[in-house]
């Protein structure tokens, strides 16, 4: 957004935050993304690489080590690394997403003990959560962290866990209490604690270069000192998290959904058909005019909830599920229309939209569905 209207435009630090963002991607991500979708590469050297920048710690506060930066700056750097590669950059965002909450909720010796690591991305964060028989009602939850001693002992399954089997640190939400959200803590769990294991790495869709696992403890001992905060407290931190981490994958979304854009753009304008560039007839044109103002309607929604995710704002949690909703929604029209636009060729894998196609199709699935978000808003709304 270039645009000289007051408060929409973009401040030159912004401006400068987004260039860099788009560079180290134009550099390290695009030319190769392909290659790690289809061989199912997991490109951690590229991910620590970014950390160099400071996208490790994107808003971990600086006194922690982190760069301290809001919510809109972090979309703008997700958005321009998604145009490249939209698994890579929401993984990206997931090890943020993780690194802030024990930033923001972990005590001092915790802190301490963890963020120089994961600044840096010497140790790669993952978020825990999800379970395989509690997706959209989050609450359910069973994994239990039994109190013994200076330990809790851990039972369960953590499903769907990105990074799971590959990254050193697990932010895991647990069940230390009968109550529904207010017996759930969050603890910070080494790779290599005793009695965590992996599954297998699960065959998707998309996000190929992206690991998705099971996180399973069998009598796991995980120290005390490992907890986030107060007992109790870890749905609160959970829900926290993912105003944020639902903004990052709504702006991959229209990093994906804006290369996609690009691409039909250039395509339209080289492909002859009936004599003539298929951009000269009107459909293309009111495809590809619809296109871009769906993205930008997106656009602007997300960098305003990412405003108000910054100011603490106490619709905060309302504008992030509309505009997570939207931005997503949005993005996976933009990239199907896209590929209709491409014909054929759009199927086929020597063009980058059917990669987007299937990377984005998730992105309305995760952090919550986009049925959740409905219900979020609706719920924010009726109790106003």
């Amino acid at each position: 957004m270039t645009t000289n209207a007051g408060q929409f435009q973009l401040t030159e630090e912004q401006l400068q935050i987004q260039e860099m963002a788009q560079r180290f991607t134009a550099d390290n991500i695009t030319p190769f993304a392909g290659e790690w979708d289809e061989k199912s590469l997991f490109p951690i050297d590229v991910i620590k690489k970014s950390a160099e920048l400071g996208f490790g710690a994107i808003y971990v506060s600086e006194e922690s080590g982190g760069i301290g930066l809001g919510r809109l700056e972090a979309a703008l750097i997700m958005e321009a690394m998604a145009y490249g590669c939209a698994a890579t950059s929401s993984f990206i965002s997931i090890h943020n997403m993780a690194a802030w909450m024990i930033d923001r909720f972990g005590g001092e010796e915790l802190k301490g003990r963890y963020l120089p690591d994961l600044v840096t991305m010497n140790k790669v964060a993952s978020y825990a959560l999800t379970e395989p028989g509690s997706g959209s009602d989050a609450a359910g939850l069973k994994t239990s962290a039994k109190l013994d001693g200076d330990h809790y002992v851990l039972n369960g399954t953590k499903q769907f866990i990105s990074g799971s089997g590959f990254n050193n640190v697990y932010v895991t939400m647990v069940r230390t209490g009968e109550h529904k959200t207010k017996g759930i803590s969050c603890l910070v769990i080494d790779k290599d604690t005793p009695g965590v294991s992996f599954g297998k790495p699960e065959k998707k869709l998309g996000w190929n270069a992206s690991p998705t696992a099971q996180l399973i403890f069998e009598d796991a001992r995980v120290p005390v000192a490992n907890r986030v905060g107060p007992e109790g407290d870890g749905f609160r931190y959970a829900m926290a998290g993912l105003d944020g981490g639902r903004l990052n994958i709504g702006a991959c979304s229209l990093g994906g959904a804006q290369r996609c854009l690009d691409e039909a753009v250039k395509y339209t304008k080289e492909r002859q058909q009936f004599g003539q560039p298929i951009a000269d007839f009107q459909n293309t044109q009111f495809m590809l005019a619809d296109m871009a103002t769906d993205l930008e309607a997106a656009r602007a929604l997300l960098y305003l909830a990412a405003a108000k995710v910054t100011d603490n704002a106490p619709d905060k949690s309302k504008f992030s599920a509309m505009a997570k909703r939207l931005a997503t929604d949005s993005g996976s029209k933009v990239v199907n229309d896209a590929l209709q636009l491409f014909g054929g060729y759009g199927y086929l894998k020597e063009y980058p939209i059917e990669r987007f196609w299937r990377d984005l199709r998730v992105h309305s699935i995760l952090e919550g569905t986009n049925q959740v978000m409905r219900m979020i808003v609706g719920r924010e709304m009726l109790r106003q």
